[in-house]
């Protein structure tokens, strides 16, 4: 199901043929530096994670992280999208994308496009949870129009927390 579209992207929601660029995503360690967990070894574990957690919150919130696909190669090249954080309450804006889409605006453009459509699944506030030190997610959340609300920890990390009302 496609949620949005932009020139280059279509944010869309995950299926299982999205399985390898799932484990992709969760994989690298360049991509999971500041990312709690473990890189992932197998495929099987991106499958897991599909089922057990993408999928399984689209059945019950009608929402999650959202796969974008780069229109120019069809390929799924990150996620961006709604995740409710149980531990804060509150509904994140998430978003992880390959190194080499790093620093072209995928991520404004994604993230622009993703909170657009939040308050059709009654979300009128995200916030984003970055790890310490990451300054291009800070980045993205700044030119969203977070602001940087507060430092918490999550997943035995220190994080700073951005927060939007939309």
């Amino acid at each position: 199901m496609i949620i949005a579209e932009t020139d280059r992207l279509i944010l869309r929601h995950f299926e299982v043929r999205d399985t390898e660029a799932l484990f992709l995503l969760n994989s690298l360690p360049k991509v999971l530096t500041y990312i709690p967990g473990a890189p992932m070894t197998s495929i099987s574990q991106a499958s897991d994670i599909l089922e057990n957690v993408i999928l399984a919150n689209y059945r019950e919130l009608g929402y999650g992280r959202w796969a974008v696909e780069h229109k120019a190669d069809a390929k799924v090249i990150g996620f961006c999208g709604p995740k409710l954080i149980t531990e804060f309450n509150e509904v994140e804006l998430g978003y992880r994308y390959l190194p080499q889409y790093w620093g072209k605006g995928i991520g404004f453009e994604a993230g622009t496009a993703a909170l657009a459509r939040f308050k059709d699944y009654d979300i009128h506030e995200a916030i984003a949870l970055i790890l310490l030190g990451n300054k291009g997610s800070e980045g993205v959340a700044r030119k969203l129009g977070m602001t940087e609300r507060n430092r918490d920890k999550f997943m035995g990390h220190k994080v700073n927390v951005f927060h939007k009302v939309l």
